[in-house]
């Protein structure tokens, strides 16, 4: 139905998607739900990208949703079908950070052989971590015990991969629980020496990412 003097109907039906005639139900319902999974991963890249320009902006412990959700262009209401609140956010953040992380460790020792394929892994570490503070703010935001969230484990699965990488570095498998314990005291000392480097202390004391990487090389690659 028109109404008075206008030229053309009220709205316009968008186009019927076309679909491979002979397709049984459960393939469209398939397809549909492809195409759902999609948008779905989509829209969740898009928030953790704002989430990403919002920390580096404001600093990641000052990161709420209204203001991601403002970043990104959508309603606040609208990341809880995303992520459950702040610390789930953070988490995935983080573990974002730890892919970027462990790419970088293991670029910076591909090509050496020997010593200090470490030395190389830990300053890669160094500048990556003084970049991230999520992976801090991630840290002081989880619960005291662990818990079996999805973004928990996806957090932890991506933190054992940076262990791996420092494993590889070091030139061990660590297959044994003190060789595994090397590890973890290497990955906890890169940690707190970030920490120094973020807040200045390193240079106020008068030491350098590159001196106390190979100290490290020499105390846990031997």
């Amino acid at each position: 139905m028109r109404g008075r003097g206008t030229r053309g109907p009220f709205f316009v039906c968008a186009p019927r998607i076309a679909y491979r005639s002979g397709m049984t139900r459960a393939e469209l319902a398939e397809q549909r739900n492809q195409r759902r999974a999609q948008a779905h991963a989509a829209t969740r890249t898009a928030i953790l990208e704002a989430a990403h320009r919002v920390a580096a902006r404001e600093g990641a412990r000052d990161l709420s949703l209204r203001g991601v959700a403002a970043e990104a262009g959508f309603a606040p209401a609208a990341l809880y079908g995303y992520f459950s609140g702040k610390d789930e956010l953070l988490l995935a953040l983080a573990a974002e950070d730890l892919s970027t992380l462990a790419r970088r460790m293991r670029d910076a020792f591909a090509h050496k052989e020997g010593a200090g394929r470490l030395a190389s892994a830990s300053e890669a570490a160094l500048s990556s971590l003084r970049e991230t503070p999520s992976l801090a703010a991630a840290l002081a935001a989880m619960p005291a015990h662990a818990g079996s969230s999805e973004a928990e484990r996806l957090f932890n699965g991506r933190l054992i991969s940076v262990l791996k990488v420092l494993s590889e570095s070091s030139g061990h498998r660590a297959t044994t629980r003190e060789e595994q314990c090397d590890v973890v005291l290497t990955a906890a000392a890169l940690a707190g020496l970030a920490l120094f480097a973020r807040s200045g202390r390193l240079e106020a004391l008068g030491f350098n990412a590159e001196e106390l990487a190979k100290r490290l090389e020499a105390h846990f690659a031997s």
